[in-house]
């Protein structure tokens, strides 16, 4: 495909989620119904599963929002804030757009003994919803398949086809069934994840909303990182079925009696919010299988698509193998990957890419793959997702768009898919846990900006100091003050310009001359980059040794072994875990506004090339690394 080709069909796919007002379609009457364009239709979810569709007129507000709430489900709703991702809404509800899913959570600043509580109860009786059993939520999900999917799954429920739970996992799932009785989706309910209220195998205690099995992961969110893959998977490169938000409506569901989970038996019509993906008839799992049989190409987009999206949990058990016609004895066999719950955390975290020691990961990149690469824009992706899923925060968009640069400059470089993985994923030495290496690059990246800062800070203090000196003394004063003033602050701790630059100089030359005594005969051109990179990146490095990050060390010898061009190094003084209760992410990237957050990327661009130059001087004959790393099944 060519380049320009490829810029028109990219074009065209993302442009259709821009194209006017997202208006939802509902299906279980005989014709689809668009509702008036003067009215939106938004679906309120309580922080224990209760699900209400409902129109909001131009007058409406947060207030009136749960009022109706509380009228039709019989639920309280006093000290509670109505949530949109990352918005608090208030009185204004302008920015909510048609079909989005809003959160109702208690505050827990406000939370007392004799505040009521929010959780079903198994006699209470739901409204029923004027709709159809099945609603489609956002626009570009519902794409032909989507539609006769959900079409094809009321027709059989009309019939008394019912879904069928799905006994494996530590989550609820359902599939649902067409005329034949045949499977044709998996659905899964954001309340019944592991954690959340209403979840039917005995994993409960959380609210949606707070963080879940994985911790950089809220509970009830799951089902917007799956539909969020499929939409990021352009042109089906990776083979993602297809994916929706869908709000369903069905007796099967499981709703819990109380905090102690009883499963409820007298079952009642229950709308869920749950992501609705296409079931792929397979011969079995990659888990089932020799690595050997998989063809290269399709593991490599599966990889692209996982580096892109920081998966933290892809496994061989969510890799469906598809037997394919083949030639004579020799069986063609496809990859389908599913289960992209756990992507896109909302900080770096430590992801799992099973795939890494597969040897097809070795092999480089195709010429199409790196095209595809090249051509991807992680600023439109993120602009298409905020349109797709507005209630995505803000903090797993800034991951995709970092794990995507990060994608882009280590295949422009050269590097293999098992390679990029590799830097991407954390190491444990000594029982502890150490940053993988594009965070410790993202580490440097913060502190030269911090110090950078610093520096203009006192660039400004000393300018601001000479005025003064000159309005209060007299020319021939001044004149003899300022080389004293330069000369002070030069010599305090590297408070001044003179004894920075004594400092960068002296560093610098010492570098240069500890390369030329230890460093291995290379080629003049990887000389000349390591000498003029490294040294710029290692000038900052060696302020910050033996400090800690969220309230959790690692070791300053392991860095060194594992990245040798940066010293100890951490992220300053901020608290990396303040949204996330135990400290599993060494760099922040939330934090940053968005000035910060473009200089950051600018500078993060300018680091890689030294990062990818050391990289590949450390892998040459390097073994291949034992690692180790968790992975979560539902």
């Amino acid at each position: 495909m060519s380049p320009n080709v490829y810029n028109l069909v990219h074009k065209k796919m993302a442009l259709s989620s821009f194209k006017g007002p997202l208006n939802g379609e509902y299906f279980g009457n005989k014709k689809m119904e668009r509702k008036p364009s003067g009215r939106r239709r938004v679906f309120v979810q309580t922080e224990t599963g209760f699900v209400l569709g409902m129109e909001l007129e131009r007058s409406d507000n947060a207030h009136t929002v749960k009022r109706k709430l509380q009228v039709a489900l019989n639920v309280p709703t006093e000290e509670s804030s109505l949530i949109c991702g990352d918005m608090v809404l208030k009185n204004d509800l302008s920015i909510v757009r048609n079909d989005s899913p809003l959160l109702l959570t208690r505050n827990f600043l406000h939370r007392s003994s004799s505040t009521p509580c929010l959780s079903p109860n198994g006699k209470d009786l739901q409204q029923k919803d004027w709709s159809g059993p099945i609603e489609i939520l956002g626009c570009k999900s519902q794409d032909a398949r989507t539609k006769e999917i959900v079409t094809d799954i009321v027709v059989a429920i009309n019939n008394g086809i019912d879904p069928v739970p799905v006994r494996s996992g530590l989550g609820g799932a359902y599939y649902f069934r067409n005329c034949h009785g045949e499977n044709i989706a998996i659905v899964k309910p954001t309340d019944e994840e592991p954690y959340a209220p209403n979840n039917p195998k005995g994993f409960i205690g959380k609210a949606l909303g707070q963080p879940g099995l994985k911790r950089t992961v809220r509970v009830g969110e799951t089902g917007f990182r799956e539909v969020a893959a499929y939409l990021l998977d352009y042109d089906h490169f990776a083979n993602v079925p297809s994916t929706a938000l869908v709000k369903v409506t069905h007796s099967v569901f499981n709703v819990n009696d109380g905090v102690k989970g009883n499963v409820h038996q007298n079952k009642k019509q229950m709308s869920k919010i749950a992501s609705l993906q296409q079931f792929i008839p397979h011969d079995s799992d990659a888990s089932d299988n020799g690595t050997s049989s998989f063809p290269v190409a399709a593991l490599h987009r599966i990889g692209i698509l996982d580096i892109r999206i920081l998966n933290t949990d892809r496994h061989a058990g969510n890799l469906l193998v598809r037997k394919v016609e083949g030639v004579g004895s020799f069986v063609q066999v496809d990859l389908v990957p599913i289960d992209h719950g756990f992507c896109l955390p909302e900080s770096l975290e430590d992801p799992y890419f099973e795939w890494i020691h597969w040897p097809q990961a070795s092999i480089p990149f195709s010429e199409d793959e790196l095209e595809y690469i090249d051509h991807l824009d992680p600023f439109w992706d993120s602009e298409m997702l905020r349109m797709e899923l507005p209630m995505i925060r803000e903090a797993c968009l800034r991951v995709l768009v970092l794990c995507t640069i990060f994608l882009k400059e280590a295949a422009a470089f050269g590097l293999c898919l098992a390679e990029i993985g590799e830097m991407m994923s954390r190491e444990f030495r000594g029982h502890e846990e150490e940053p993988s290496e594009l965070e410790l690059t993202c580490m440097e990246v913060r502190k030269q900006l911090e110090e950078e800062e610093e520096i203009c800070n006192i660039d400004v203090n000393e300018r601001d100091t000479g005025e003064i000196l000159f309005q209060i003394d007299s020319e021939e004063n001044d004149l003899d003050l300022i080389p004293d003033v330069e000369e002070a602050s030069g010599s305090r701790n590297g408070n001044g310009k003179i004894l920075l630059c004594k400092l960068e100089e002296d560093m610098e030359e010492d570098v240069e001359g500890s390369e030329e005594d230890k460093a291995p005969p290379r080629s003049d051109q990887d000389d000349g980059l390591v000498q003029n990179c490294v040294s710029d990146v290692s000038k900052l490095s060696f302020s910050t040794q033996n400090t800690n990050v969220g309230e959790k060390s690692w070791r300053q010898e392991g860095a060194m072994q594992k990245i040798s061009y940066l010293a100890s190094t951490s992220s300053g003084n901020r608290n990396v875990t303040d949204k996330l209760p135990i400290a599993s992410s060494f760099v922040e990237l939330a934090d940053m506004n968005e000035e910060e957050w473009m200089q950051f990327l600018e500078k993060f661009r300018k680091l890689l090339h030294p990062v990818f130059v050391n990289r590949k001087a450390r892998s040459l004959g390097q073994k291949q690394r034992h690692r180790l790393g968790t992975s979560c099944q539902f």
